[in-house]
């Protein structure tokens, strides 16, 4: 039987454990579907949370990812079920809430993390992020004109203020952006 070796690759690289970054945007993504949050958030915790390796996170993020581990397993489970199942069963819908919003947060925070690491070897890609195109890394004022955050080009032409706070979408765009 002849086979495809290079279907066998990419078959075999599908199989390979994602990044800790990459298992949080698919955790946040599941949670971002339609359907009831308690069947989000087991699914997002079997299917991406319980691959990330706490000890792949940024120090500053491991307390607030096992805290978020132990909300969704600290249930005994009953027979037939796991301790997620069993957990989400017994979580009130915005106990379910606050637990999603922790998955959204460490990877809104992982999704900073990667970004900062890529302006230290990259600092044009960080300095066209913040800047969404207004201001450059020139000095000189963006595409739409526009100069900084206050309003105003500095004295010797710069952009102004930076603003480093990013929404999810715009971490999402930039994470792609950078795939």
């Amino acid at each position: 039987m002849l086979t495809n070796p290079d279907a066998d690759e990419a078959s075999h690289t599908e199989r390979v454990m994602s990044t800790a970054l990459e298992q949080l945007e698919s955790a946040a993504l599941s949670l971002a579907r339609s359907g009831p949050i308690k069947e989000r958030l087991a699914e997002a915790y079997r299917n991406h949370l319980a691959l990330v390796n706490a000890e792949e996170l940024p120090a500053a993020l491991h307390a607030e990812f096992r805290a978020c581990h132990d909300a969704l397993t600290r249930e005994r489970p009953l027979r037939g079920e796991d301790a997620v199942r069993a957990t989400v069963r017994k979580m009130s819908s915005q106990q379910a809430d606050e637990v999603a919003c922790c998955v959204v947060r460490l990877f809104a925070a992982m999704a900073r993390e990667a970004a900062a690491e890529t302006a230290v070897a990259r600092p044009e890609v960080l300095d066209a992020a913040l800047t969404n195109g207004s201001g450059g890394a020139n000095g000189s004022a963006g595409a739409n004109g526009s100069t900084g955050a206050n309003g105003s080009a500095g004295a010797n032409g710069s952009a102004g203020a930076r603003v480093l706070r990013k929404g999810v979408s715009q971490v999402i765009e930039l994470c792609a952006a950078e795939a």
